[in-house]
């Protein structure tokens, strides 16, 4: 059955805080809370959203970015926790009442989102991405992997909307302010897609299925907007204000697939 319309906005995307809102019909989950309880709120608040009303959060994977709010989220209005037993094994979220295991590669419903978790390759204990469908159109969130695998591309094919990491600019980040041993992490098999490698994804899929891109998870240090816009757009053979950005700050403002 096809529900209502997907509508999704950011509410702050980079390594100081990450969460990703996405509303079906009734249905509004929350992917990653990498913002404090009060900030978190306020984020939310700001979209005209009463956190008291979220059916339920669901987690990519264990860093602080992604999950610095997410117990106390959780524990303050009673919402139910989605991630793998990885990331709840890793012992980062604390106590909460509800939660339900995501077996990787397993489909599940909330409500009315159709929920795909999809494996990635990054430096967590058991990480995964999201895709989110109502029956007719499938939104992609796609954040937080060192490298494009034959498994992410065949899942990724055919979304409507995508929300990507474009995380660095190899050459910003060879000369930029990090340690060798973080520049071999950002940039590592498990670390964190490029413009270049995100452009390289853009170039395996069905862009005539696409709507709405994101760039995403853009660094503040070792990448810049223009450029990752440029990018992004050259794989898709469009023009750079096509492309909408994920502000660490500001997110984005709802987009939605009609």
């Amino acid at each position: 059955m096809i529900s209502s319309r997907i509508r999704f906005c950011s509410l702050g995307s980079g390594s100081k805080g990450n969460a990703t809102l996405v509303k079906a019909g009734k249905t509004q989950v929350l992917i990653d809370c990498g913002f404090t309880l009060k900030e978190i709120s306020r984020r939310l608040q700001q979209q005209d959203v009463d956190p008291a009303e979220l059916t339920a959060v669901l987690v990519t994977h264990e860093h602080g970015d992604h999950i610095a709010g997410v117990g106390a989220l959780c524990r303050r209005y009673q919402l139910p926790l989605y991630t793998t037993p990885g990331t709840r094994l890793s012992g980062k979220l604390g106590k909460v009442a509800d939660w339900r295991k995501i077996n990787p590669e397993h489909p599940f419903a909330i409500d009315d989102l159709e929920v795909w978790p999809v494996t990635v390759p990054h430096d967590a204990r058991e990480p995964v991405q999201f895709i989110l469908g109502n029956g007719a159109k499938r939104l992609g969130v796609l954040t937080d992997l060192g490298s494009i695998t034959p498994h992410v591309v065949r899942h990724y094919r055919r979304c409507q909307g995508l929300v990507l990491e474009a995380n660095h600019d190899p050459q910003l980040l060879a000369q930029g302010p990090y340690p060798p041993s973080l520049k071999r992490r950002v940039g590592g098999d498990y670390g964190h897609l490029s413009n270049q490698q995100a452009a390289h994804l853009l170039q395996q899929l069905d862009a005539s299925q696409l709507s709405h891109l994101v760039a995403s998870h853009l660094s503040e240090q070792n990448n810049c907007p223009d450029l990752a816009r440029q990018t992004l757009a050259a794989a898709l053979s469009t023009t750079p204000d096509w492309v909408t950005l994920a502000d660490q700050d500001k997110g984005f403002d709802w987009r939605e697939l009609a």
